[in-house]
């Protein structure tokens, strides 16, 4: 039979998912079940460590590493991590939490969504069992509680974050910032629309990949943040497709721009971001839902869901900002965002170096 026959290539193609599938089940299985020997490992240490003191690990990993030779995670180190592994999801501990997560009905797809978790379950049966224990090891030891935690093990298994860019995210604290901008969208949204549309947002945003040095003007930090388009797209979240800067709207035979448009794959919506290098002010608002009013006419298909805005600004108030948003009839979030700012030349010299500092405590 000819390679060339397309009922050969439509056969070949979906033989060549089933083994991608198998492959990725495979993985994911074995991967849950080394999870579960460094879970049972990180409990057996826990329960000697007190009793044989601080040799116990060294001799311990000696040991297994001389038994187990072609087996690279016996390290004292390792051995170190699993205990803490264990310790931080004590069962008791994990059980507590998970029956917490299931009472509070969080949101629609929000990453602790209840139905993603069942205290019946095995603990290695759970999404913490599915990430690569390097993966693990970066969660478990930056995470302040399990809650946290599995919010970003959620995140990693929805995203198919890279450990670099899990380790991002844990250093810009996405999870305090996921879902705490001002919006209006519980009145201008349906639901699980407006919910889901309010876990895309984050408060403030960080923009750490751009450097600059004052004065500058918005159009600067949005040619900057097109530069950076890859960064720019991983911190707004997934499913944000750009569009284009300063796209061009005709309205009454007059010209606007929208400062940065996108579209959204997973909200299935434009987003208008309009972007502002000072504090927030009530007139921002104002001027987006015009901007979201003329998308819904010129740009919206038919199959789209309304057009969100976001404001991003230097700083806000956020009794301001709620008041601001409060009879608008446009899907509105307020964020603020950060940026790395370079101190000028000129400015950096009158600094004191770090040695006339030391000499001030030592003089003092």
């Amino acid at each position: 039979m000819s390679n060339l026959d397309p009922t050969y290539k439509q056969w070949i193609a979906e033989l060549k998912e089933k083994v991608r599938s198998a492959q990725l089940k495979a993985a994911v299985a074995v991967n849950s079940e080394l999870i579960r020997l460094y879970w049972d490992l990180g409990k057996l240490i826990t329960e000697k460590q007190t009793a044989w003191g601080t040799g116990f690990l060294q001799q311990l990993s000696k040991d297994l590493s001389s038994e187990f030779p072609d087996i690279k995670g016996f390290s004292r180190r390792n051995l170190s991590s699993m205990a803490q592994f264990y310790r931080f999801y004590e069962p008791s501990i994990w059980q507590q939490a998970v029956a917490k997560l299931e009472n509070a009905k969080k949101v629609y797809d929000h990453p602790l969504a209840a139905d993603k978790l069942s205290s019946q379950d095995e603990f290695w049966q759970q999404p913490v069992a599915k990430v690569p224990w390097g993966h693990n090891i970066l969660i478990f030891t930056k995470s302040s509680s399990i809650e946290e935690a599995l919010f970003y093990i959620q995140q990693t298994l929805q995203n198919g974050w890279s450990r670099s860019v899990l380790a991002l995210q844990l250093k810009t604290n996405l999870y305090e910032r996921a879902g705490k901008a001002i919006n209006n969208f519980s009145q201008t949204l349906t639901s699980p629309q407006s919910d889901l549309a309010r876990e895309t947002l984050k408060d403030p945003y960080a923009f750490d990949f751009i450097a600059m040095a004052q004065p500058y003007r918005e159009r600067d930090i949005e040619d900057r943040l097109v530069q950076h388009i890859t960064k720019f797209l991983l911190e707004l979240g997934k499913g944000f497709a750009f569009v284009g800067q300063q796209y061009h709207l005709e309205i009454a035979e007059n010209d606007y721009y929208i400062d940065l448009l996108f579209y959204h794959t997973r909200l299935k919506c434009y987003v208008v971001i309009e972007l502002k290098n000072t504090r927030f002010i009530p007139e921002y608002a104002g001027k987006l839902n015009f901007y979201l009013s003329a998308v819904d006419s010129l740009l919206k298909d038919e199959s789209d869901k309304p057009t969100i805005g976001i404001i991003l600004c230097r700083e806000k108030n956020n009794i301001e900002a709620e008041f601001s948003l409060r009879d608008l009839n446009k899907p509105i979030g307020i964020s603020e965002f950060n940026l790395t700012e370079i101190i000028p030349e000129e400015l950096k010299s009158s600094l004191p170096t770090i040695e006339e500092i030391e000499n001030e405590f030592n003089d003092g």
